[in-house]
């Protein structure tokens, strides 16, 4: 809980969170892209408290998902993945901040590739 909070803080889970909103708005407004635009909710959401979950993939994901993500990547996925690259290496630049750097640098490939995966509790 408390890695939590200070991820929301520091980590930059709200700046984050912000970016996937953004995303998703984008997505809503396209009116085609809806689905993605719940995906960015989704994961907006895994962006403010991502300690305690974990990303697995969905064994019933088929091509569908993998060509979606391929229109993902261009309507937001690079974007997304890029900021949290970039918050991982200012993170990183501080010892403090070097688990939520890591906890950034293990957000990519989901920012950049989300359809398919579902966010689970580690219970």
């Amino acid at each position: 809980m408390i890695v939590n909070i200070l991820w929301f803080v520091f980590g930059s889970g709200f700046l984050l969170a912000i970016g996937y909103g953004l995303a998703a708005l984008v997505c809503f407004l396209l009116i085609v892209t809806i689905p993605f635009g719940v995906a960015a909710l989704r994961l907006a959401r895994y962006s403010l408290w991502p300690f305690g979950h974990t990303v697995v993939s969905r064994p019933d994901a088929g091509v569908a998902s993998g060509l979606a993500n391929v229109l993902w990547v261009v309507v937001a996925g690079w974007w997304l993945a890029l900021t949290h690259l970039t918050a991982g290496v200012a993170l990183c630049l501080t010892i403090i901040g070097i688990p939520f750097g890591i906890a950034n640098f293990k957000l990519v490939p989901v920012a950049f590739w989300p359809l398919g995966r579902d966010i689970v509790k580690l219970d």
